[in-house]
């Protein structure tokens, strides 16, 4: 679990990034829940997109993503959702204690 000072930190970095990728009428699949892992293993912090024709909640969206790919869930705000995954390889971001 991240601590709230953690996720200030995380959300600071993630403020200039831009969403990689967007959950639409679809909703969330397996092969989505593959990439996001994959990507989140190089980058560590990411933002993804809802889109306006999903139709589940946005809320629900940013759980399944974060289950489903073993993330923390740093920040849902609109229909942004900035995820965190520490990387066993590509370590970039230190956390504050």
């Amino acid at each position: 679990m991240l601590t709230g000072k953690q996720k200030r930190f995380l959300r600071a970095k993630a403020h200039h990034l831009s969403p990689i990728f967007q959950v639409g009428k679809g909703g969330v699949n397996d092969n989505m829940l593959t990439q996001i892992e994959d990507t989140l293993e190089r980058r560590e912090l990411m933002k993804v997109s809802i889109l306006q024709n999903c139709e589940e909640d946005r809320y629900d969206v940013a759980n399944s993503l974060a289950r489903g790919t073993g993330a923390e869930l740093v920040q849902v705000i609109g229909h942004t959702i900035v995820l965190y995954k520490e990387s066993r390889e590509h370590k970039q971001i230190n956390l504050p204690r």
